[in-house]
């Protein structure tokens, strides 16, 4: 017992001297809810414990919530997908550099019945101008996410702002990918989507992928460090043991083996 006493003293010796000994083999990581909720991280993450020892707290969220989760120095690493945004990120200095991981594509969903007659379409603009045209419902997830930046780019390339001009058939929801789908489901309704999601989604029985393979649907992820000369805690070395693990061919390996039905999700693309 007496044995037993003193490894316990030692124990909090230890971490009384050194307080960070107990955390210092994890991170956070503000992500993205595809990159979540798609299952790519349950793929991925048990691979990179095994070959690093460090564990890997995800916090899913927009893009935009995750970047400003980064900004407050809630998180260690960023891996979001707007490209522009995460630019902005670093150009401010809020990310030390960015480092492009993969990518997959948009795919505009829509109910079976597919009243604005989109099906088998591949130009994404004329697609949105017959949604409007038709006052067809459209979805929003309307949450400053990467998918919602999007969405907004391309109505906006397609002449049109249903997001200022607020018709009755835009339905902004303010929730997730996951959320945004079984609204669409259960109302009839159209929405833009990551491919990654939707393949993973649950609840298909509803609603059919109508539009695809336009090259505007292109979708980019990117990966950052916070930078600690704004936030003095971030964790710069599991931090970027987990960007250098993710881009390397290890890293870009686990990616491309994450399959479901035989069918990719993410296409690995670091440079």
């Amino acid at each position: 017992m007496m044995k037993q006493a003193f490894a316990l003293f030692v124990s909090v010796l230890a971490l009384t001297v050194n307080p960070a000994f107990a955390q210092q083999q994890s991170i956070v990581v503000a992500s993205t809810t595809s990159t979540q909720d798609s299952g790519l991280f349950g793929h991925i993450l048990p691979l990179f414990k095994a070959a690093s020892g460090i564990d890997v707290k995800v916090v899913a969220q927009g893009t935009g919530q995750a970047l400003d989760t980064g900004r407050r120095g809630d998180a260690d690493v960023v891996f979001v997908h707007a490209k522009e945004q995460e630019e902005k990120f670093v150009a401010d200095g809020f990310g030390v550099k960015r480092y492009s991981v993969m990518y997959n594509d948009f795919v505009l969903v829509g109910p079976k019945s597919d009243p604005a007659k989109l099906r088998g379409g591949k130009d994404i603009l004329a697609a949105l101008k017959a949604i409007q045209a038709a006052g067809a419902i459209f979805v929003s997830r309307g949450d400053k996410s990467g998918t919602h930046a999007a969405e907004l780019a391309l109505w906006k390339a397609a002449a049109l702002d249903p997001a200022g001009d607020k018709p009755s058939w835009y339905r902004e929801i303010g929730q997730g990918m996951g959320a945004a789908l079984n609204t669409s489901g259960a109302m009839g309704a159209y929405v833009l989507s990551d491919r990654a999601t939707w393949l993973s989604f649950k609840g298909k029985d509803a609603l059919d992928v109508l539009v695809e393979g336009d090259a505007r649907l292109f979708n980019q992820y990117g990966i950052m460090l916070v930078n600690p000369a704004k936030h003095p805690a971030v964790k710069v070395e599991q931090g970027q043991a987990f960007i250098n693990w993710i881009v390397s061919k290890q890293g870009q390996d686990a990616i491309s083996s994450y399959k479901i039905n035989g069918l990719s999700l993410f296409f690995p693309n670091a440079d």
